[in-house]
């Protein structure tokens, strides 16, 4: 089964801030509550970051269980396992004082531009990319703060990131929202066929 073959990628030290263990996993997927033991192996991979396979397996399993979102943010997490990950506190500016009257989707569903500090050739602001997860909500409302982490569609040109740097958010060409870059984690050394 998949999520007994991702609890295995889990080293049986790790533990989440409420002290869940892989033991805790294996006693739900025991008592055949997939989607629990799928909810705790997710918890487990923010503890220390584990292989592709492993998401690539939560997000298989989720699927298989119709669970939408948790294989949406499955595939999210294979994507910053290759592509590397952003952090950031965002706050979007209020609807009185931006185009977005509206809610944005906190799913990843989002593609905004960023002024990341990049430059055309003629000196003007290169915007790039990325969608946009909002954490622990559904949804943020215009003028809402909370903790986004971004997937840039060109990895490369984002590099140069560190934390503390502000970023600004564009649907068009007036600023969106403002965001502070708190953490940065380049990709994981993905294995050759020699090793």
């Amino acid at each position: 089964m998949l999520l007994e073959a991702a609890s295995l990628l889990v080293p049986e030290e790790s533990a989440t801030e409420n002290d869940i263990t892989v033991a805790d996993v294996w006693e739900y997927l025991t008592q055949d509550e997939w989607e629990v033991a799928l909810g705790l192996l997710e918890e487990l991979g923010d503890v220390q970051p584990p292989p592709l396979s492993f998401w690539e397996a939560l997000a298989t399993a989720a699927e298989q269980m119709r669970m939408e979102k948790s294989a949406a943010w499955c595939h999210w997490r294979c994507h910053e396992t290759l592509n590397g990950m952003i952090r950031a506190d965002l706050t979007l500016r209020p609807a009185a004082e931006a185009r977005r009257q509206t809610p944005i989707s906190g799913a990843g569903v989002l593609r905004p531009m960023w002024n990341i500090g990049n430059r055309t050739p003629t000196g003007e602001p290169a915007l790039n990319i990325a969608m946009l997860w909002v954490e622990r909500t559904p949804f943020l409302e215009p003028g809402g703060r909370a903790s986004v982490r971004l997937a840039p569609l060109a990895p490369q040109q984002w590099q140069h990131l560190e934390p503390g740097q502000v970023i600004t958010m564009h649907e068009d060409r007036s600023v969106a929202g403002t965001a502070v870059v708190l953490e940065v984690q380049r990709p994981a050394a993905t294995p050759t066929a020699q090793e």
